[in-house]
């Protein structure tokens, strides 16, 4: 297991899977463990995966300083990881949460990306946020499925304020609630860093109008990519947030959600290797 020390001493690691170009890799949650992208659909057959641990989490270290758990804090994490890999553009892939940290990369250091993919992202960097209403339309998709009578309620209520998260609702997540997503949806409490968790998205993480201003320099191809059934965000959002960028697609996977490598590996695979290959 690699690691590098950050500017302020922190010593981060990250994880190497599959052979061939490299393809960078920010987990979301937001401050999840890499461990749960997996080889990511099949990707590490053809791509060389660095999967980042953020600070405080996986097998990177806690730092001294609680207030560098921020989102914007981190950018610097990003470029000192990209120059001790030896890379002078980085294919990037942000998925979730970790898909803000990667565009206020790119703002900050729009050349030294080759390629973007935003993958099911949180665009709040952009000033842009999934909501409520988002969510809960996105739920109704599902009504069909046996788990819906019990888990929509709780899902309702929880968006709401009225109650906790309860694992009732995962479902939700995912386009198939099979075994599979189960095991990694169970896998989610040991992986999270809670307190980091609650200081990643401090409104003062982000400064959406300068970031759109810088973004207008990035050159690089950006591909956002949106489940069709997932809540945050959902395919009109992800498109939203694709027009934040002068050289934008944004692609929408079928019966999709929050986790579309785990849904249709297949034709996730697919949709990755015909743009980073293009």
């Amino acid at each position: 297991m690699p690691t590098f020390t950050a500017a302020d001493g922190t010593r981060l690691a990250y994880h190497l899977r599959g052979a061939g170009r490299t393809l960078a890799v920010l987990p979301g949650g937001p401050m999840r463990a890499s461990a749960y992208l997996g080889d990511l659909g099949g990707l590490t057959a053809h791509r060389r995966l660095a999967l980042l641990d953020l600070r405080g989490t996986g097998d990177s270290a806690v730092p001294a300083d609680p207030a560098t758990y921020r989102c914007d804090r981190m950018v610097e994490d990003v470029e000192v990881w990209r120059i001790h890999m030896g890379l002078e553009h980085m294919d990037l892939l942000a998925h979730s949460a970790g898909a803000a940290l990667a565009m206020l990369y790119a703002a900050r250091y729009p050349r030294r990306i080759r390629r973007l993919v935003l993958l099911t992202p949180n665009p709040s960097a952009l000033g842009l946020r999934a909501t409520p209403e988002d969510r809960l339309a996105a739920a109704r998709l599902r009504a069909g499925e046996p788990w819906f009578a019990q888990a929509f309620p709780a899902f309702r209520a929880w968006l709401a304020g009225e109650t906790d998260f309860d694992d009732v609702f995962l479902p939700f997540f995912y386009g198939r609630w099979d075994d599979t997503a189960r095991a990694h949806a169970a896998a989610d409490a040991e992986q999270t860093n809670e307190t980091a968790c609650d200081r990643y998205f401090l409104d003062a993480a982000f400064t959406p109008v300068e970031t759109r201003t810088a973004l207008a320099a990035l050159t690089a191809p950006v591909l956002v990519y949106a489940g069709e059934a997932d809540g945050g965000p959902r395919p009109a959002l992800a498109r939203r947030t694709a027009e934040a960028f002068p050289n934008a697609e944004c692609a929408v996977q079928p019966g999709a959600a929050h986790y579309p490598w785990l849904d249709d590996p297949e034709r996730f695979l697919g949709s990755m290797l015909a743009f980073l290959d293009r």
